[in-house]
């Protein structure tokens, strides 16, 4: 039986899912097989006449011309790799195996597309750098630049922002927004209609297309920006609250978000909000470590740690500041007759009072019980310091009105003032403490300073 004659040569090159092709020596294709629309979107005749480098990344075209002249020269070349704009306007990679051809004057090429193996492997690189990145990253707008630049190398990143949500005050706030056309929304509430709004409220990652936006912004009745061509966001997650999400939006109309993009930023999320989740556990340990719980102002060890830093500055720079350390008077008594909460409700008024009569650079710290002690940064004399002293004796003095009982109580004040009544953080402390305890012993509702130069 006669066997059946064999396909053409052209013909079976067709057939191939490689692009094979020949070019002259400048690089202009003189003929391409038929997987080139596949591959490169143009058609054989579309692409016959082209030069390669014109339809190459720029970025690549250095390199792959220094390449072509050693084929040129005679060294084939099995496996390299560069990339080319396809006709829709997206990035292709290619793997090319080339050889010249000296008596014909022409190159051959065979062309392997493998975006698909190179884009996996980048979305795997930067699941890599986002978790290293958020494990890494102690400051979190760090954190959420690392993360835009590691998303913009796998997709349409350009417009990315970060949305969190306070649910004490059921607020939205953007503490990350880069976007091309819009500027960053202020605070806004959960029920604003945002879109991104929308997210936090579900839980539930939201993909939205120029197919799909109209449906979808219908039915739950968000808006999002009209210029956006897609946008794809997803929350972040701890626990079992959301704390926010995160947000893309792509403008150009070429390369469109997908199911794959969604799962990426969803790992991507995780990581996110860990991060964030740890950064707000460390402050907290950070607040305990260096604040009184009670009345959230700087404790004994704080307070010491910024008197030794006024103090280093008024040395430095030949400055004077005072040191006021109060406590309430009949405050044992208030507290064994109307209880402790109410104790603790007083003590918490006197530390408002206590940061009202002084300025933003001072400082105010709970250093016990009902004792308080005040920094005076950069006085010019000590009649600033006795000044502040009566602001404070009138403002604390004023009653307190707590959980229907009207309370009277008034500060004993000790002023020490530097550089007349000490050096050191202990000895300033120290002698305005005793001198303190000389207003209290005259009556209270008073304050006395320091009576003579110390030496130490």
């Amino acid at each position: 039986m006669p066997s059946k004659p064999y396909l053409p040569h052209d013909k079976l090159l067709d057939l191939l899912l490689d692009v094979v092709c020949v070019v002259d020596k400048d690089g202009r294709f003189l003929s391409v097989s038929a997987a080139s629309e596949r591959v490169f979107g143009f058609r054989p005749e579309e692409m016959v006449g082209r030069v390669a480098f014109d339809m190459m990344h720029p970025d690549d075209r250095a390199v792959s011309r220094t390449l072509v002249e050693r084929i040129n020269l005679g060294e084939p070349s099995q496996d390299h790799e560069n990339r080319y704009f396809h006709k829709d306007g997206h990035v292709v990679h290619i793997m090319w195996s080339a050889q010249w051809l000296e008596t014909e004057q022409v190159r051959v090429g065979v062309a392997r597309d493998i975006t698909r193996r190179k884009c996996a492997e980048a979305k795997q690189a930067a699941l890599y750098a986002i978790s290293e990145v958020a494990h890494s990253v102690g400051d979190l707008q760090t954190l959420y630049k690392r993360v835009h630049e590691v998303i913009s190398q796998v997709l349409p990143g350009e417009n990315f922002s970060v949305a969190l949500y306070d649910a004490t005050h059921e607020q939205l706030s953007f503490p990350y927004y880069v976007d091309q056309f819009e500027a960053p929304p202020s605070p806004m509430p959960l029920g604003s209609g945002a879109l991104v709004a929308e997210v936090i409220r579900s839980g539930e990652a939201l993909l939205l297309t120029p197919e799909t936006a109209e449906r979808l912004l219908a039915k739950i009745g968000a808006v999002v920006g009209t210029r956006a061509v897609d946008w794809l966001s997803v929350p972040l997650i701890s626990g079992s609250n959301t704390i926010g999400a995160l947000v893309l939006q792509n403008y150009s109309g070429v390369v469109r978000y997908n199911e794959q993009d969604k799962v990426l930023l969803q790992f991507v999320s995780s990581q996110v909000a860990a991060a964030i989740e740890r950064k707000r556990t460390h402050s907290r340990l950070e607040f305990l470590a260096q604040y009184d719980q009670l009345t959230e102002l700087p404790n004994r060890a704080l307070f010491l740690d910024r008197l030794r830093s006024s103090l280093q500055r008024a040395q430095r720079d030949s400055l004077r500041l005072a040191v006021l350390y109060l406590d309430m008077d009949n405050f044992k008594h208030i507290n064994d007759t109307f209880g402790h909460t109410t104790g603790d409700l007083l003590l918490r008024e006197v530390a408002q009072r206590l940061k009202q009569c002084v300025r933003e650079s001072d400082t105010v710290g709970r250093l016990g019980g009902d004792e308080f002690a005040v920094v005076l940064d950069n006085i010019c004399r000590q009649e600033d310091a006795t000044l502040v002293a009566e602001k404070i004796i009138v403002t604390l003095s004023a009653p307190y009105l707590l959980e229907g009982n009207t309370l009277i109580s008034a500060p004993s004040l000790g002023i020490a003032i530097y550089p007349e009544h000490g050096q050191s953080d202990l000895h300033m402390v120290q002698h305005a403490d005793e001198a303190m305890y000389v207003a209290k012993r005259s009556g209270g509702k008073r304050y006395v300073v320091v009576d003579k130069p110390v030496k130490e």
